[in-house]
């Protein structure tokens, strides 16, 4: 059985990533009965199991729980970063140097 993506398969974002899994023999014979058995190839059959898991993890209580969770993380983290960025160059030191700047530009510089 060849293992290339399906006739019509169409990722949503157009690229298809090769993710390599590791089988025993007795899981990847089962594998292989069941794709036969489907008239599938073995790569399409695992595509599907792995679509229909994420889909299933998607309405896990514990798991939108923790995906809340790490949300509120990334905020977090985000608003510390911008807070630093904002620190770096809206300073008061960056302030001082775009006053000059915009004065020198207007020819006002030194005129206060």
């Amino acid at each position: 059985m060849s293992e290339s993506a399906a006739p019509g398969f169409a990722p949503s974002n157009g690229q298809v990533k090769t993710f390599p899994v590791r089988l025993g023999e007795d899981v990847r014979a089962q594998l292989d009965i069941i794709a036969q058995l489907n008239d599938r190839k073995v790569t399409e059959e695992i595509r599907l199991a792995i679509e229909a898991w994420i889909e299933k993890t998607k309405s896990d209580p514990k798991t939108l729980q923790r995906a809340d969770a790490v949300r509120v993380e990334i905020e977090r983290e985000a608003t510390t970063k911008r807070n630093a960025i904002s620190a770096i160059f809206d300073g008061p030191a960056s302030k001082a140097k775009t006053t000059s700047a915009g004065r020198a530009a207007s020819g006002k510089e030194g005129a206060s």
